[in-house]
């Protein structure tokens, strides 16, 4: 006959239970904490932005080189300019939309500067490439497309070697023009997809991280 201690203490005693009465044992990644991309998951999204960036500037510059550009009027240029702008600004729009309403902000607004950038810089140097075969005493030098573009990227980068430079007033209009929205475009824009990014993150929580 056993003590009647004993017998209160194994009664206080949880019964024990099998691993199958227990349900299955849940194993969380330690790459991925709280349902967060893992780390190869990440770099895969992140090189695969870069890449259709990437291949979506590579197709503006080819484009920028086959398409006929052919010699029309003052006028006509800058009216065609002020739908590009336009037609960029909408663009930009879309991108800041996106980038809002993305669960990757951080790469998405990668992949907006990477298209943007490349739209605005061809759009200057279509135009100048044209102004210069309307008449070529608007630049020092008759330019090539690829003279146009460098110019392009030398006011848009304040770099301004002097070996190529507007000669007609109109030109140097436009030229003026430029170097007015490169201070937008560097200023404003990238403030204004950076607060793009943070209002995505902050709409999907704080908890969800990004690159």
């Amino acid at each position: 006959m056993g003590e009647p201690g004993a017998e209160r203490v194994r009664s206080l005693e949880p019964a024990s239970t099998t691993a199958d009465e227990q349900g299955p044992v849940k194993v969380t990644s330690p790459t991925a904490p709280d349902g967060g991309l893992t780390t190869r998951r990440r770099w895969w999204l992140i090189v695969r932005g870069l890449l259709r960036a990437a291949a979506t500037s590579a197709v503006m510059i080819v484009l920028y080189y086959v398409l006929p550009l052919g010699s029309r009027s003052f006028t006509h240029i800058i009216l065609e300019l002020a739908i590009g702008i336009a037609l960029l600004s909408a663009t930009i729009a879309w991108q800041v939309r996106a980038i809002v309403r993305s669960t990757y902000p951080g790469i998405r607004a990668t992949q907006a500067l990477a298209v943007t950038t490349p739209l605005f810089l061809l759009l200057f140097a279509a135009t100048y490439y044209i102004l210069g075969l309307d008449d070529p005493s608007s630049f020092s030098e008759r330019l090539a497309r690829s003279d146009a573009l460098y110019f392009t990227v030398t006011v848009f980068s304040t770099v301004g070697f002097g070996d190529i430079t507007p000669q007609a007033e109109g030109t140097r209009l436009v030229v003026a023009a430029q170097m007015l929205l490169d201070l937008v475009v560097l200023g404003l824009g990238i403030q204004v997809i950076l607060g793009a990014v943070q209002r995505s993150r902050e709409r999907h929580g704080a908890g969800e991280t990004d690159t």
